[in-house]
Parts: C-alpha cells; structure tokens; sequence
C-alpha cells in the first residue's frame, strides 16, 4: 500500500471512531504505524489531509459501485441493495463519509472536492434509470441516492437496524417501481 493510501485509511479510522476533533496529524502518524511527521510531510494542513482522505474513500466507494459482482444482479433494484448491503458492512467508511460531508458545509474547498465525488455516484444512475424507463431520469438518479443515503444513515446513526440484503433488494425494488411508474 502506498504511504499516501495507508495515511488515508488511518484518517477514515480515525475519523470513525474518533470524529473530526479527533483526527490530527500525530494521530494519524500513530494509526498509521508511521514515524512523527510523515503525514504532515505529505499533507502539511488541515485541508489537505482532509482532500486526500476524502479522495482515497471516493475511490474506495467507487470500486464499491463499479464492482463486477453487479451483473450478478440484472435489475436494478438488486444492484442498488448490493450496493448498500457492502457499503453497511463497513461502517467504518460511511461514519467517516458524513463527518467529512458536515466538514465540507464549512470548508468550500472541501465541498467543491465532495460534491464532485457525489456526482460519480450519481451521473452512472441516469442512464441506467433511463433505460428502465424513467421519464425523468436526472431527478429519479438523485432521489435514488437519496434513499440509498436514508437508508445507511437510518441504519447507521438512526434506528441501529441494519436490513438484510433482502430487506435492502426489497426497499429499492419499492421505490424503483413507485418512480418509474409515475
């Protein structure tokens, strides 16, 4: 693992279990298993620590949402809930995504940085919406993302109900059929 990589995945832990005030360059050093200094010799402020964590867990949710177990499930609703299911499975990843997303309604640079990262999530939907039929595909992409968010935040910080992949394939089935028939 690159030194850039294993920094991030020590910032995604640290700010899991430890939260924003938790995350600092010693810390990192420390999680990470690195001499003092070595996160701060690679991302010398705040802010880039926090773009270059925030990077590495886009990339780590990316090949979440572009994984080749997908075709295993040919309908749509069944890959969203697969997707859900893997991305519950590691809290750790989801719990530091929103600490970075209240971060960035505070840090421009960061929000610029997240709300691109958001639309690689969002833009591959619309086709897929639009070929199951949606007439409106650009607003169901963003309300599907926005159920699949309801969903993990419920389960993760809400109710403390993690649904089953079942649950998961059942819940976007629903709500699939509710926006393409109307």
């Amino acid at each position: 693992m690159k030194r850039s990589d294993a920094i991030a995945e020590a910032a995604i832990t640290l700010l899991a279990e430890r939260g924003m005030r938790g995350l600092t360059h010693r810390a990192v050093d420390e999680i990470a298993g690195l001499p003092p200094g070595s996160t701060s010799n690679l991302a010398r402020t705040r802010a880039a620590l926090l773009e270059l964590t925030l990077s590495r867990l886009t990339d780590l949710e990316a090949a979440v949402f572009n994984s080749p177990v997908l075709p295993e499930h040919p309908d749509l609703g069944g890959q969203m809930a697969l997707i859900l299911h893997t991305q519950l499975r590691d809290k750790r990843r989801t719990l530091a995504r929103y600490e970075l997303a209240l971060e960035a309604t505070r840090r421009p640079e960061l929000r610029t940085i997240y709300d691109k990262a958001g639309r690689l999530f969002r833009d591959p939907v619309v086709p897929m919406l639009a070929a199951a039929g949606s007439r409106d595909p650009v607003r169901h992409a963003r309300q599907l993302v926005a159920f699949g968010e309801g969903i993990m935040f419920d389960a993760i910080v809400g109710a403390g109900v993690e649904p089953t992949l079942d649950e998961l394939s059942t819940m976007m089935r629903e709500f699939l059929a509710g926006i393409l028939a109307s």
